[in-house]
């Protein structure tokens, strides 16, 4: 098993989820919070790998679910500038092992790449499950 390096907002449902799944599976999680990190281009640009910029974006935050800020729209640069300034707008968690890494929580990439177990039983640990129950979480709590 592995040390997985976890960057989450605290509080989230699905992230204390997605801790939770990697623990039953034998790793140890260090968490940090995304929100207070001291992000760089450098530090945070390698969690997004080949990853389409649109991909890079929480569908949840505020500035996206409003059309304020359109993924599709954004390129590298400005991605990076907007989740600089603004962490929420960070598709989460960011996960980190012996320095891979990667945004989101797809279980059978999880799986794949460090071992999950029975991913096909996990069902979306991605997706608020506030947002299905029309109560989002409010203004920095996404």
């Amino acid at each position: 098993m592995v040390h997985v390096v976890f960057y989450e907002k605290p509080g989230c449902r699905n992230n204390t989820r997605q801790k939770a799944l990697l623990e039953a599976a034998g790793h140890t999680v260090e968490a940090h919070s995304l929100l207070t990190h001291p992000w760089t281009t450098e530090s945070l640009l390698p969690f997004f790998a080949d990853k389409p910029v649109a991909d890079w974006f929480n569908k949840a935050a505020p500035r996206v679910k409003s059309g304020e800020v359109d993924p599709t729209a954004a390129t590298a640069d400005s991605a990076l500038a907007m989740m600089l300034a603004e962490p929420l707008l960070i598709r989460r968690p960011l996960i980190e092992v012996a320095g891979e890494r990667c945004c989101g929580f797809d279980p059978e990439a999880i799986d794949a790449w460090i071992g999950l177990g029975e991913p096909e039983h996990v069902g979306d640990v991605e997706t608020c499950p506030n947002l299905a129950k029309g109560n989002p979480c409010k203004h920095g709590r996404d």
